[in-house]
């Protein structure tokens, strides 16, 4: 006879609550986001270029062979004025060709300043990389972009625009798309989850709450700002999210720009995935820890928002989730029974058709709600959702044991062309 006790049917009930409170507040960061896209302006009127500011864009870069060459010639090519534009690109000890597509670039072009790393610096990861480039900044305005980054030409002139309409803001955050979006089904499944995270979480609470998180590329950051909050932590993982915090709390504020647009490439193995996945998990789970103090005093919203959101996706949420899948196999193998009665075959139903037509709802924006990627969603939502169950375990994992994971753990490059 299978096992039953009030405490599972109590652990069952406070699974649902959890998860669908997840979906809904999910479904109402939709319709924020989709209430902001509908009142962004399109199309913005740009600033005049006799009145654009300079700008440094820095980028670092490691063994960037294969791809810096074209970032270079995309950066080249931004609409934005030649002498108000200056192109800081700082090799980290390349082993590869980097340093010498770097020397010819800047033979050839004024704006692109190579910076090496010393020797006993080589290795120390992004955020050093970013506070040394800084240092030979000479401009106002920060623009930070992935080696890998192909901007569109006017996205950043979109970004300046917005950053000086309002001076409450440090910073302004444009979108990145999936460059190889249509490589393989991994690729597929990401360029839907990037849609989804910028139109939902970062559209839609940016309109609800003015919240925005920086995404490590593709943004403008006041140097006042930068240099207010101390530069990078060179110890945070994910060194992007960290700092937003930090804006935050110094009051600041960061504003979403959909119309910059970067094209990025992302992984196309599953291993390069879950190690990335893995890395961003502990770069929030250091987040949490290093801010818990700060945000429990409830003296800032912004801060005290975002550790209730991490906490409760990588606690509460996941945690949930895994206790629903146990009980679902177990109850289904007949080891245990939960007798709590209700229509649950409709609330699980429920909860994937939502889940679809916010996707779908989404992937309308950028006109890619086509069949495919419909049905991409559907399977998405029964596999590389599930396989964040195994990041975040395996992240904690990491971190409980103080495994240490490379610094420069970045995707595997490959010659690609926007498709």
């Amino acid at each position: 006879m299978p096992f039953n006790s009030p405490v599972l049917d109590a652990l069952f009930l406070f699974s649902v609550a959890v998860i669908w409170s997840m979906i809904l507040y999910q479904l109402y960061l939709t319709i924020s986001g989709y209430r902001y896209r509908n009142q962004f302006p399109h199309p913005i009127d740009l600033p005049d270029p006799e009145t654009l500011p300079p700008v440094s864009i820095l980028i670092p870069a490691r063994n960037e062979e294969i791809v810096i060459k074209k970032t270079i010639e995309t950066m080249t090519r931004l609409d934005y004025p030649r002498n108000k534009l200056e192109i800081i690109i700082i090799d980290d000890g390349s082993t590869d060709e980097t340093a010498a597509v770097l020397k010819k670039a800047a033979a050839n072009d004024s704006r692109i300043k190579p910076v090496l790393l010393p020797r006993a610096e080589i290795g120390s990861g992004k955020s050093h990389a970013l506070n040394t480039g800084i240092k030979s900044a000479s401009h106002p305005y920060i623009a930070v972009y992935d080696a890998d980054n192909n901007p569109e030409p006017q996205a950043l002139k979109h970004l300046i625009s917005h950053l000086l309409a309002d001076d409450k803001l440090a910073g302004v955050i444009g979108k990145f798309r999936t460059l190889n979006r249509r490589s393989n089904l991994l690729t597929r499944f990401i360029n839907i989850e990037t849609l989804s995270f910028q139109w939902i979480l970062q559209a839609g609470r940016y309109h609800a709450f003015k919240v925005a998180i920086l995404p490590g590329t593709n943004f403008i950051v006041r140097r006042e700002v930068i240099e207010q909050c101390g530069g990078w932590d060179e110890m945070a993982i994910t060194e992007d999210a960290e700092l937003s915090v930090r804006i935050y709390r110094e009051g600041w504020q960061l504003k979403f720009v959909p119309t910059a647009v970067t094209w990025e490439q992302e992984p196309e193995s599953l291993g390069v995935w879950i190690r990335q996945r893995t890395r961003w998990v502990r770069g929030n789970n250091y987040v949490i820890k290093k801010f818990t103090r700060d945000a429990l005093k409830l003296s800032n919203r912004f801060l005290f928002m975002e550790f209730l959101y991490l906490f409760i996706l990588y606690y509460l949420f996941l945690g949930a989730i895994v206790t629903s899948h146990l009980l679902f196999i177990l109850c289904g193998l007949g080891v245990l029974s939960v007798t709590v009665p209700g229509p649950y075959t409709v609330v699980w139903l429920s909860a994937f058709v939502l889940f679809l037509l916010e996707i779908s709802l989404v992937l309308s924006y950028e006109d890619e709600d086509n069949p495919l990627n419909i049905l991409t969603t559907a399977l998405m939502y029964l596999t590389y959702c599930q396989l964040w169950l195994v990041v975040v375990f395996r992240g904690f994992f990491l971190d409980i044991t103080k495994k240490q994971m490379g610094i420069w753990d970045k995707t595997v490059r490959i010659s690609i062309e926007n498709d």
